[in-house]
């Protein structure tokens, strides 16, 4: 078995590692179907053989070649390494500097087969959100970093390591892009073809930035959106006997059964693949798993009797059990489902993000493979059979909402019944989550603020959850009604996240925070660093779906109503902004959650390492990365985040933000434009 040190001293050339090819033994992408002409492929291979000398051109080029044709893409599989990917504590990554170090962990921790969901793909999440392109990418990658110094920056191009640049000391250590295409060119069809040929890449919102922690992140989004889906739908803080339907069980959605049963509901998830399922069942996240829909439906009707938590799997199509709850409620007038959505990876859902209902989940994977075409069109008329189903148990009373996984979208697309009449652009006939939940929780600078134990110890963790809450506590005593409401429902996530067995992969944490929180929480973690009540380094970092690091007109912004939705400014400037104020790596994507031409995001990672110099860039990078957000959404008309940034104002004199003023008598406008 390999070290990190030879991970780390660059490609093994001599000799070229045996080709292990794909371990049968973990999950493994769908093959991707990207349609390259003969001259496509031959400049595919021309673009995979870059990476080596052409004295190993002739061994290469015919496995390449069959990776391609047999697979749809050039993984390398041949150079994976046999060192189990995890995050090792950082002072074992043989380095110069441990802000590389923290990058290494970080990207080691991406690829841990208890995190990943393809990982000998290089796939994190969501199907097709990749770390790197190919394992050339990787080990390269590696041997940069382990030789960076302060004075160098690391540059990537969709997974491609260009190479260290000289630059500053107050500089980032990476600065990432993924999928910069031309927009007349980010289509979906063209980026199958740009990955295949290994120029651009789909780096998800975390998986390119080296950023992902593991199912936690969403466990706790979810959490929140269930919390504030029972105040605004069934105006309750108690979900007790509430019963919570949706679909997915794989690297984001497979959070929800635990989301569930932390809020305290019934959750019931449908999956087709058996698994996801499992991995979740033996990681306790499913209390129950059964494939009997006979016995789904029992099990909803004692839970729902009991009032007691539960999360059960459902092996099968998400579109028989929305039937079959419609048929219950047709034959007995009983509603057994109270909330509803879904979380099928719909970004990709011609390629294994989506499986139709007409076919197994075999016959599915063969028939996306061998006709394409076909493959299409049964997804579409799976959806439409999958919303009819909703929208009659919508109008008995259920509260549906689309999870910004473009299921309300791609089904729009697909003929079914989602439009709003008279809604704008980014409306359907249900709200996304964000419209109706998560949108003014953002407009009060509140998201997904994360840390990693670079240690890798588990008693680090304890004392920075402590901090946190402790934090938290302080700052919630003299703040708002809404905001303390928020708070509170951090605090009791943060006072419980240590029972709820949520780590995979790296010793992380995350709690939704706004502005003065985040900054507060990362200068008291930096002290305890500094004081030595943390044993090591803390690399801090957020979801990009956030406040301020996703323009995405179907999610994070699609309650702007000024027209700007599909405007991508504020997360370019997000990117930027956190370059230069002291981020230790940034990152911007085209596509996320959503899809790929879909959404642009920006993220980052700091190391905090209890110096001044640390807690200076927090303070300084923090503040900018949400208030960027917040006064975005102030200028579109949002009230929340006008009262947010007005409050922020006061507390920082050097913060002057351009605000709008709003049109108080409509009839002005009448009156010009009648005119």
């Amino acid at each position: 078995m390999s070290s990190l040190k030879e991970i780390c001293s660059g490609l093994p050339l001599d000799p070229l590692p045996p080709n292990r090819g794909r371990d049968p033994n973990v999950p493994h992408a769908p093959i991707r179907t990207p349609n390259l002409t003969a001259e496509e492929e031959r400049l595919a291979l021309r673009n995979a053989l870059r990476y080596f000398p052409p004295c190993h051109h002739a061994t290469l080029a015919p496995e390449f070649a069959q990776e391609l044709r047999q697979y749809g893409h050039i993984y390398m599989y041949r150079f994976c390494p046999t060192l189990r990917m995890r995050a090792y504590p950082i002072d074992q990554y043989p380095c110069r500097t441990r802000q590389a170090a923290s990058i290494m962990l970080m990207i080691m921790n991406n690829l841990d087969p208890a995190v990943a969901q393809f990982p000998q793909e290089l796939v994190t999440y969501g199907g097709n959100g990749q770390v790197f392109s190919n394992w050339a990418q990787f080990c390269l990658v590696m041997h940069y970093l382990s030789e960076m110094t302060e004075e160098q920056t690391l540059v990537m191009y969709s997974g491609h390591p260009m190479g260290l640049f000289p630059s500053l000391p107050s500089s980032p250590r990476a600065i990432i892009t993924n999928g910069m295409v031309i927009p007349n060119y980010s289509s979906r069809n063209q980026y199958e073809k740009m990955f295949a040929l290994g120029v651009s890449m789909y780096g998800q919102m975390t998986a390119g930035s080296y950023c992902y922690i593991g199912p936690q992140g969403i466990v706790h989004g979810t959490m929140l959106t269930l919390l504030n889906a029972g105040r605004r739908y069934l105006g309750s803080d108690d979900m007790s006997g509430r019963v919570f339907v949706t679909s997915g069980l794989g690297g984001m959605s497979g959070a929800q059964a635990k989301a569930a049963v932390i809020a305290g509901c019934i959750g019931v998830i449908a999956e087709v693949d058996e698994a996801p399922l499992r991995k979740r069942h033996e990681q306790g996240w499913l209390m129950e798993v059964t494939s009997s829909m006979d016995h789904c439906i029992n099990r909803i009707r004692e839970a729902k009797s009991s009032k007691m938590p539960l999360s059960m799997g459902f092996h099968g199509n998400i579109v028989d059990l929305w039937e079959r709850l419609l048929l219950e409620y047709e034959r007995t007038g009983e509603l057994l489902v109270d909330l509803g959505s879904d979380q099928t990876s719909l970004h990709n859902p011609y390629n294994g993000g989506y499986y139709p209902v007409q076919l197994s989940f075999r016959q599915a994977n063969q028939l996306m493979m061998t006709d394409p075409k076909r493959f299409i069109t049964m997804v579409q008329e799976s959806l439409r059979r999958h919303v009819k189903a909703i929208n009659n148990l919508s109008e008995a009373g259920m509260f549906f909402w689309d999870y910004g996984n473009a299921f309300l979208l791609e089904a729009q697309r697909a003929g079914a019944e989602v439009e709003k009449v008279g809604g704008g652009a980014t409306e359907f006939r249900y709200p996304s989550y964000v419209q109706h939940i998560m949108g003014d929780i953002f407009s009060l600078g509140f998201g997904p603020f994360r840390w990693v134990c670079t240690s890798g110890d588990p008693q680090d963790l304890s004392v920075t959850d402590n901090i946190a809450a402790t934090v938290l506590e302080e700052i919630s005593a003299n703040v708002t009604d809404r905001v303390k409401q928020q708070y509170n429902d951090n605090i009791r996530w943060i006072r419980e996240a240590g029972k709820h067995d949520m780590v995979v992969g790296s010793q992380a944490r995350i709690l939704y925070s706004d502005q003065k929180g985040r900054v507060c929480i990362a200068l008291a973690i930096n002290q305890a660093i500094a004081d030595g009540r943390v044993s090591a380094p803390v690399v801090i970092s957020r979801d990009h779906h956030d406040v301020s690091g996703t323009d995405s007109p179907f999610r994070e912004t699609s309650n702007v109503y000024d027209g700007s939705a599909f405007c991508a400014d504020m997360a370019v400037q997000n990117f930027v902004g956190d370059a230069f104020r002291g981020a230790t790596w940034v990152s911007l994507h085209n596509g996320g959650g959503v899809g790929w031409g879909e959404v642009m995001n920006g993220g980052f990672g700091l190391l905090l390492d209890g110096s001044e110099e640390a807690a200076k860039r927090a303070r300084l990078m923090l503040n900018w990365d949400v208030s960027n957000g917040v006064a975005r959404r102030c200028w579109s008309g949002n009230t929340n985040a006008y009262d947010t940034i007005q409050a922020t104002m006061q507390e920082n004199e050097q913060l002057r933000v351009t605000m709008p003023f709003p049109v108080q008598d409509e009839q002005v406008l009448d009156r010009a434009l009648q005119g």
